[in-house]
């Protein structure tokens, strides 16, 4: 086995199981791209987007250089409707957790996140997550701010949110990881990429 090999059995190996990130309507590409890169550093496969108000884009080739390409790596989905997506996250029996600046969100770092499957969606840079997706959400979470700003950049929230989401479904060893069926499949994919 080369190098090359094993990185990428080690990589398939440490993917998480049952965590998706879920993008709506991310204007600014290099947010969406830095976003990708916490995923793939974090081991979340699936990204899925929804454009709905905002211009598509491929997430494929969105911020190759300062992404360090690692949407090469990962899977998209693409939706045109908040909809169109919860019925796909409802499919598969994922909590929805949405992350907003809204008066009924709770505390995010009070939260319990440690469900076999979770989808954390990331809304809009300006208007954050639109109405129908906060309908579509199970739970809402806020990031408490102590200071003068109220909120953070969309990238960084993001990646606040997705560590301390892996953080705790870590130690629920027994889901967190693919299986070993799910990781071969996964590692023979990526060595087609």
């Amino acid at each position: 086995m080369n190098r090359r090999q094993a990185k990428i059995k080690q990589v398939a190996e440490n993917r998480q199981a049952g965590f998706v990130v879920v993008l709506e309507d991310i204007h600014d590409p290099h947010n969406a791209a830095a976003i990708l890169r916490t995923c793939d550093a974090f081991g979340i496969q699936d990204v899925w987007f929804i454009f709905d108000k905002e211009k598509a884009y491929n997430p494929k080739r969105v911020g190759k250089s300062s992404s360090s390409s690692t949407n090469k790596w990962l899977t998209f989905r693409i939706f045109k409707s908040v909809a169109e997506c919860k019925a796909a996250l409802k499919k598969f029996k994922y909590e929805s957790i949405g992350t907003v600046l809204h008066s009924q969100a709770k505390d995010f770092t009070k939260a319990k996140l440690t469900a076999k499957r979770i989808a954390l969606w990331v809304g809009n840079e300006h208007a954050g997550l639109s109405e129908s997706a906060i309908a579509a959400c199970d739970r809402l979470l806020k990031l408490p701010m102590r200071g003068f700003v109220e909120s953070l950049n969309v990238s960084v929230m993001a990646a606040i949110c997705i560590y301390e989401i892996s953080r705790q479904r870590q130690k629920q060893q027994k889901w967190f990881h693919l299986n070993a069926k799910s990781a071969q499949k996964l590692e023979r994919d990526f060595g087609n990429r």
